[in-house]
């Protein structure tokens, strides 16, 4: 016996998800996901979502509803008669008739170990908060911004300089096999569901594009673990001089160093940059309009002398 499942999400994040639980012999009878955006490099065509793409690969019927909040689209979604449904970074909120629009509820896969950053972006806030670990949790949804009780836990590690592309990849697919799971779980009447604690509460905002200009004055470890953090997107930066005009430089990659200087100053020929207290090393960046290179590739384009300053 499968379950009859909701899939609501919109980016690649969701995507091993609903396959993982059409590979598992699920029936989807629906897939929700955000509405055709404009893309492309004139900003023209509207292009549909990742999850979009991929129901549609499967076979799923894909219905992409502006808003929830509506009578029609509350009753159009408890018509699918579905057991339950999964949400994986859909990004609408979720009115109460929808949360109780199927047989079992809904569960949502958020990447943060509850009630630990609670939000919009923990992966990001993970990193650039220093955490050594994160992880993928299965909740049951209720009105509260994930507040829900806590189903299954996957426990991730966070090196020292993992990137935010990478740790979103290993969430990603831990997250996929803990819904199936989940789900299976629940199928069976095994689904165990534990209420968050009520301590050690934080929220993951948003994340600000002010926050993506690197402020050389903080502490090496900081400046490291906010470019990691947003590395690839949106991509941390700072300006450098190119022949009298300022240029934005993204920071892909970077490593602690040793050094000192003032904040920003180039300390020698491998790109070590002093910061307020330490410095880092620059290993992979991406001029604007380029593609990503090592910095060595990058010095062979734009010359970055000892002593010249980064702001």
């Amino acid at each position: 016996m499968t379950l009859r499942l909701i899939f609501m999400g919109t980016p690649e994040f969701s995507v091993p998800t609903l396959r993982a639980l059409a590979a598992a012999g699920h029936e989807i009878v629906a897939v929700y996901s955000q509405p055709p955006r404009p893309a492309g490099r004139r900003g023209l065509e509207l292009t549909p979502s990742p999850v979009h793409r991929a129901a549609e690969a499967l076979g799923i019927e894909v219905r992409t509803p502006v808003s929830l909040k509506g009578e029609a689209e509350q009753q159009a979604f408890a018509a699918l008669g579905a057991d339950a449904a999964v949400v994986v970074a859909y990004g609408l909120l979720l009115p109460k008739p929808i949360l109780d629009g199927t047989r079992l509820g809904c569960f949502n896969g958020h990447a943060s170990l509850l009630p630990r950053w609670r939000g919009a972006a923990p992966i990001q806030r993970a990193i650039m908060a220093g955490d050594a670990e994160t992880g993928m949790m299965v909740m049951k949804m209720d009105q509260g911004l994930d507040t829900g009780a806590v189903a299954l836990t996957e426990r991730v590690a966070i090196a020292p300089d993992m990137t935010g592309g990478e740790l979103h990849d290993r969430l990603s697919e831990a997250g996929a096999a803990l819904m199936v799971e989940a789900m299976a779980r629940l199928e069976r009447g095994e689904l165990v569901l534990t209420p968050q604690s009520a301590d050690g509460v934080t929220y993951a905002k948003k994340i600000d594009k002010a926050e993506a200009r690197i402020d050389w004055s903080k502490p090496a470890r900081e400046v490291h673990d906010a470019i990691r953090a947003l590395s690839p997107f949106p991509g941390a930066w700072c300006e450098i001089d190119v022949n009298g005009k300022a240029e934005r430089l993204k920071m892909l990659r970077t490593a602690r160093a040793e050094g000192a200087g003032q904040p920003g100053e180039v300390l020698d020929g491998d790109l070590t940059i002093a910061c307020g207290e330490g410095a880092v090393r620059l290993i992979e960046v991406q001029r604007a309009g380029g593609k990503p290179m090592t910095a060595q590739d990058f010095l062979r384009g734009v010359r970055l002398a000892e002593g010249d300053r980064l702001s």
